[in-house]
């Protein structure tokens, strides 16, 4: 996630030259990704996704938010 960033909620993912962004409520993703990369982070997503919510809430409403442990 970025500071200031623009609805609707979402965060950024890289890997290499590829980026992608990952809408949270939805899951929707644009940009590129090798799949097995994509997999990984899509598996992280649904894990933390209510954390991603309340980390993109508290970005807004006080610019703090709580590290989200990594894919094991």
């Amino acid at each position: 996630m970025n500071f200031n960033d623009h609805n609707p909620p979402h965060f950024h993912a890289n890997y290499g030259n590829f980026q992608i962004i990952v809408e949270i409520k939805s899951g929707i993703v644009e940009g590129k990704f090798p799949k097995r990369a994509l997999n990984l982070v899509l598996e992280w997503y649904e894990i933390h996704k209510e954390e991603l919510i309340d980390n993109w809430n508290s970005l807004i409403e006080t610019g703090e938010y709580n590290k989200i442990t990594p894919l094991e």
